[in-house]
């Protein structure tokens, strides 16, 4: 004890206490910390970024960081306004006009090392001169061969009406060649007074005509040009028929009808025209029938031909009918005298 009555401790196991007290409130720290409560987990798992996160945040910071070149933002402003103003151009339908433009400074570099067109080998072409096939494959003197796009020409040529198919290639350094393959002639077909040149297969070739098409047969009607190979094929065969022929008009885009030189109608039959245009030239050489004063020769009816007469035709033959009647009576009247 010491001297104001109080027993005394030792310093060792003072501090030894205290040192327990310590460890124990450390060790409670610790194990609160360690295990948290349901709530601050469930939190927890919620505020911890995803893996696309953290990838976008790595890329954000990549991009911050990146040291571009000097200018760079300049260059960039002009492909934006480059590709704005090549899209307004597109937009308003100017492009072909820029378009032109471009091939043409592209053909002056060309043309400066030696790729000018200097010579188009051309084979085909009847009825289309050597300049107006030029002029369609889009071909000038100012043309390069490295610029001169062959399958655009190509397809330009076959837009032409008298153009059925056509071939295009390029021969470095300086020639082109072209062939054409030509529709031909075939028919005129009129409709509405108006007179086309056609191409067998009935497409129009030329929206007039002159003196090197007048030879052609002519069709006419709705639909006439779609049946033109069947009926020229069907004159064709027939020459002592078609000679008399004018033209063949397709009525009611059904039937034909053939109206001959010296206006008579031959209406043909729907079907089996073949032995119709063999009666037709046999009447004709026996009886001379598309000479006759007639004005329509009717062939719908199988086995059965009839004819309407003309009118003064008709005004002869009623005259020789009542001089026909007069006579009879006369005979009649001396028959009852004698009597």
């Amino acid at each position: 004890m010491d001297g104001v009555g109080r027993f005394s401790r030792s310093l060792t196991a003072r501090l030894a206490g205290a040192g327990a007290d310590a460890l124990a409130q450390a060790s409670d720290r610790l194990r609160s910390s360690a295990a948290p409560s349901r709530r601050e987990a469930v939190s927890d798992s919620y505020a911890r970024p995803s893996a696309l996160r953290l990838r976008l945040r790595r890329l954000s910071t990549r991009i911050a960081n990146l040291r571009l070149p000097r200018r760079a933002g300049l260059a960039a402003t002009l492909v934006l306004l480059a590709a704005t103003g090549l899209y307004g151009a597109h937009r308003g339908g100017h492009w072909p006009t820029i378009n032109g433009a471009l091939v043409a400074v592209g053909d002056l570099g060309a043309n400066a090392v030696g790729l000018q067109v200097r010579g188009v080998r051309l084979t085909g072409n009847q009825q289309m001169s050597h300049a107006q096939v030029l002029e369609v494959a889009g071909i000038h003197p100012d043309s390069s061969v490295l610029f001169f796009d062959a399958d655009q020409a190509r397809e330009r040529l076959k837009a032409n009406s008298w153009i059925a198919d056509a071939t295009v290639q390029k021969l470095y350094p300086d020639q082109i060649m072209i062939s054409v393959v030509e529709r031909e002639p075939f028919a005129l077909w009129q409709r509405d007074g108006r007179i086309q040149v056609i191409a067998a297969d009935g497409k129009v070739i030329v929206d007039h005509i002159d003196a090197r098409f007048q030879h052609l047969p002519l069709i006419v009607g709705k639909g006439a040009e779609a049946r033109a190979r069947e009926i020229v094929g069907l004159l064709g065969d027939h020459p002592e028929v078609s000679k008399a022929v004018r033209a063949a008009v397709l009525v009611a885009e059904r039937r034909w009808t053939l109206v001959l030189k010296n206006g008579i109608d031959v209406r043909l039959p729907d079907s089996d025209l073949d032995r119709a245009m063999v009666d037709l030239a046999r009447l004709d050489a026996q009886r001379r029938l598309m000479s006759r004063d007639v004005t329509m020769i009717d062939m719908r009816v199988p086995d059965r031909v009839t004819v309407r007469l003309s009118d003064d035709a008709m005004k002869a033959h009623e005259a020789a009918l009542r001089e026909r009647d007069r006579e009879r009576a006369r005979r009649r009247a001396l028959q009852g005298q004698r009597t």
